[in-house]
């Protein structure tokens, strides 16, 4: 039979612990990184402990000695807890518990948490606690003790109810409705994605790792009104919003959930129906952060996690936001874009000259026609100014004279 805890919400004050396998690990931003994903959740960091080691350990995740370490540091500091890099296996996460009595969670578990306090719309929701039940599912004996030693805090939170403690038929049961709901929820998204594919109007989307202004530059070229925070993961929801160019032809903006270095399976797994809303787009704007000093690594990040999604052959451009936090001039490139651009979308730098570049690649893609159109025609002119860019409308005698460039296939439609 299954219990309901009641929650009380305290602050969560932990340590943060990684391990370092190699030269090129890059544990020490991971875990700043961490550190932010936690800030994010509600939680404050104390410390740190990084273990140097060829490999994870099996059973403990870090050896004796350093588990001893972290125990006397987490009673000196009042720590509540501690999180660790990688994500843990139920045998890990069950003796690190054992050994250090106390609250542990791994980075999976905090991505997932602030996935649910910010999941909004029905499908977020739905994706969220499918990605919570299967990682809970298998960790059923490891996590009872540790949510119910603290009750609450990240972890434990979920769209649609506090803390249940399930065993796995119910789990089961749970997922099997939510894969339903999930499934129609998709039947949807893929009948929009028809519609709009019929629908000439290039689709554009906004990728990039989280937190890079995303957001912000959806708002600032569009007014979406879209929540921009200094947190990772603000957004979670994709939202589409129609701009118009500057020679009038209209656009649809999408943005996309925030990529980030180790990425639960669970949640890609989840959130694919929503990651892939950039498979289909016509052109992929890439956000980056240029004031981070991680820019390259959170570029190549992104890069492998849309040839995960199997995105190829995409025109992208490159975006090197927030130059109104660089001090100098720094040179940031990348090879893998068509384009690229220096902005801050938060000071609207360099977003009529992005506007500019959509407007030319879109070009590329059309047929220059010249054409005189009757009076009793006159209606198609409206496609071409839709779908098209109007250079020259004449009203002549004979009819309307039009010079224009349009998408190939809206030249059937006239």
């Amino acid at each position: 039979m299954s219990e309901l805890y009641e929650i009380k919400e305290q602050e969560e004050r932990l340590i943060l612990v990684g391990v370092e396998t190699g030269p090129g690990d890059d544990t020490e931003d991971s875990l700043e990184e961490l550190k932010e994903l936690a800030k994010t959740a509600g939680a404050v960091t104390l410390d740190r402990v990084i273990q140097n080691r060829e490999s994870v350990h099996p059973g403990t995740y870090i050896g004796k000695g350093k588990i001893e370490e972290v125990k006397e540091l987490a009673e000196s500091l009042g720590a509540t807890g501690v999180i660790c890099d990688d994500e843990l296996s139920p045998a890990q996460l069950k003796n690190l518990e054992d050994a250090l009595q106390m609250k542990v969670m791994d980075r999976t578990m905090l991505i997932l948490d602030i996935f649910a306090q910010h999941a909004v719309t029905k499908e977020g929701k739905i994706q969220v606690e499918l990605a919570q039940l299967k990682y809970r599912s298998t960790r059923l004996v490891g996590m009872r003790n540790s949510l119910s030693r603290l009750g609450g805090g990240i972890g434990t939170r979920g769209p649609g109810e506090k803390k249940l403690e399930v065993d796995r038929r119910l789990i089961r049961d749970r997922i099997s409705q939510l894969n339903r709901e999930l499934t129609d929820v998709k039947q949807v998204r893929e009948t929009t994605r028809e519609l709009r594919s019929k629908n000439p109007i290039p689709v554009i989307a906004i990728v990039g790792y989280t937190n890079a202004g995303k957001s912000t530059l959806l708002n600032h070229l569009t007014g979406a009104g879209v929540l921009e925070e200094d947190k990772l993961f603000a957004t979670l929801d994709p939202t589409t919003r129609n701009i118009v160019l500057p020679g009038g032809e209209q656009v649809l903006l999408t943005d996309t959930v925030g990529f980030i270095r180790k990425l639960p399976h669970h949640l890609i797994e989840a959130f694919r129906s929503t990651l892939e809303e950039a498979k289909y787009a016509d052109m992929i704007l890439h956000v980056v952060d240029s004031s981070n000093p991680s820019a390259y690594k959170q570029m190549h990040v992104v890069y492998e996690t849309l040839k995960n999604l199997g995105i190829k052959d995409k025109t992208v451009i490159t975006l090197f936001n927030k130059q109104d936090l660089l001090l100098t001039d720094t040179i940031i490139k990348d090879f893998k874009a068509d384009r690229t651009l220096k902005i801050s979308a938060k000071e609207n730098k360099g977003l009529e000259e992005l506007l500019n570049i959509l407007e030319e690649l879109l070009r590329e893609r059309k047929v220059l026609i010249e054409r005189v159109f009757s009076y009793q025609d006159a209606g198609k002119i409206q496609l071409i100014r839709k779908y098209g860019q109007l250079l020259c409308e004449d009203y002549r005698e004979d009819g309307i004279f039009v010079k224009a460039y349009v998408p190939k296939d809206v030249c059937g439609m006239i």
